[in-house]
């Protein structure tokens, strides 16, 4: 007669070896990856378990990076921008090499200063598909492309839409040092549109993410 399994036991939490860093369901981690020249994976922990041998598992949500899902990086993801799948796993706890954080889109550009371990999610992707969620966003500017947080970007006073300083011939440093700023359809006279308000360019600003005059929806 086969011996029967003794069950797994669910942990509330374990710590990583060497760094003393307490993991628990719901932390976001990173992971060694196969190959030593490539970044860390990022997953989400879902469970932890451990069996008779009291070797430590646990049950993960994968978070993708741009390059790893099948449309590749474009030109409005972000440097520490992630995805969401749908992609489950268990691995070996051992494999875990720190903690870091995955944070909203909003909240990621409030950010005063981004670390190392600073991720932010705005998009869920079905790995197998390659399908995301949601499948629209905000469009700005000329080029009508999404926003990264990333990138420099300059607000017209009078429609509160939202430009890259090379989509309207303007070099990052001009657009530093305007005082106002009107785009070509909210003024006819060229010298009113060449200046702008220092206070409204930010790379990481809240009023970006929540101005909604003119924005635009695209597939």
């Amino acid at each position: 007669m086969a011996k029967t399994r003794p069950p797994k036991k669910c942990l509330d939490s374990f710590t990583i070896k060497g760094i003393n860093k307490i993991v628990k369901a719901g932390d976001c981690v990173l992971m060694r990856p196969w190959d030593s020249g490539k970044p860390p994976y990022v997953a989400k922990v879902e469970k932890i378990e451990t069996d008779s041998r009291n070797s430590i598992r646990v049950r993960i949500r994968w978070y993708y990076r741009p390059e790893e899902s099948k449309g590749g990086r474009r030109q409005f993801h972000g440097a520490k921008e992630l995805f969401l799948s749908d992609h489950y796993d268990v691995q070996s706890a051992d494999t875990i090499e720190d903690k870091c954080t995955v944070h909203t889109f909003k909240n990621y550009t409030k950010l005063t200063s981004v670390e190392n371990e600073d991720y932010f999610c705005r998009f869920e992707y079905n790995y197998a598909t390659g399908g995301f969620t949601p499948d629209r966003v905000a469009v700005f500017c000329k080029c009508e492309m999404p926003y990264n947080p990333d990138d420099l970007m300059v607000e017209c006073e009078g429609c509160n839409d939202w430009f890259h300083p090379a989509c309207i011939s303007m070099t990052p440093e001009d657009a530093k040092r305007l005082e106002h700023f009107f785009c070509e359809n909210c003024s006819p006279d060229d010298d009113v549109k060449r200046t702008r308000n220092s206070r409204n360019f930010s790379k990481h600003s809240e009023i970006k993410v929540e101005s909604k005059r003119r924005r635009r929806e695209k597939s």
